[in-house]
């Protein structure tokens, strides 16, 4: 038997500054700690400005939680402590399990085209995978399958699957689906939703109706789904809309957080910070 689920929440993204001066958007973040579950963060930056984003986030650690960081426009350079290093731009996915620590930046350059827009996300590990070794999926943006539906809806897939189409991105303890999604004006769309799972989109152009219930919810708001149900239902009406979809498997674990690391316990947070101070923090 198919459910429908019905909105629990939305609410707009606030402004804030991160890093060295970056200008974003923050969806939700340490306040919304457990409703998002296993959903930590998701900010938005999105400026036409260079001093809004330039400055970006140079080097600092990060322990317990998966980053990732999806590109619409511009270019961000990043490298990390075990040498890694690179540019992503647009379409362009790094999805960055950090484990047991790690040491990296993220630095923005100028954009070809004037924009700068991304999104980057934090995803919580399970308490018995936070100390795991550190590891990258880098994904170009080519590595990411487009899925068009008869009534024009398509869907870049980065991970999950939609109509036969799995994304590059496997394997992962909270079994997510990160999907981005545009739909045409006076378009129906029904997209599944695993029973217990946290459901969620975050609205980037136009305007959708995500329950039958509901008004209207323009950009730069994030729709959060009530628990139980088998599906959501989206609907558009004169404007075409954009919208990034995600899922994930609840890990209902304790969560101590303090700036970029994300534990189960004050002790080891402590023992995170001490060890950085150390230079112990890199296994």
């Amino acid at each position: 038997m198919t459910t429908t689920r019905r909105v629990k929440s939305i609410s707009a993204g606030v402004p804030t500054i991160e890093g060295a001066g970056v200008h974003l958007k923050r969806a939700f973040g340490y306040h919304e700690v457990p409703q998002f579950d296993p959903f930590l963060m998701l900010d938005d930056f999105h400026t036409s400005a260079p001093d809004e984003y330039l400055a970006g986030f140079p080097w600092h650690p990060h322990r317990g939680i998966e980053t990732i960081t999806y590109i619409l426009e511009g270019l961000v350079e990043h490298g990390d402590s075990m040498g890694n290093k690179g540019v992503i731009g647009a379409g362009d996915v790094q999805w960055m399990t950090a484990g047991s620590g790690i040491i990296h930046q993220e630095m923005p350059q100028i954009s070809p085209t004037g924009t700068m827009w991304g999104f980057q996300f934090w995803t919580n590990l399970p308490a018995s995978q936070k100390m795991m070794p550190p590891r990258y999926r880098d994904l170009k943006a080519a590595d990411i399958p487009v899925v068009t539906l008869d009534n024009g809806v398509t869907a870049r897939v980065i991970s999950g699957e939609m109509n036969g189409v799995q994304g590059p991105v496997t394997e992962i303890v909270i079994d997510p689906v990160l999907m981005d999604i545009m739909m045409p004006p006076a378009t129906n769309f029904t997209l599944p939703a695993k029973e217990g799972y946290t459901v969620l989109a975050y609205t980037l152009t136009g305007a959708a109706v995500f329950d039958r219930q509901g008004n209207p919810v323009g950009p730069e708001h994030v729709v959060l789904f009530e628990q139980s149900g088998t599906d959501v239902q989206i609907s558009t009406g004169n404007e075409a809309t954009r919208f990034l979809f995600l899922s994930g498997k609840p890990l209902n674990e304790p969560v101590a957080w303090r700036g970029p690391i994300v534990m189960n316990s004050q002790e080891e947070l402590r023992v995170a910070f001490e060890e950085y101070q150390r230079g112990t923090f890199v296994k």
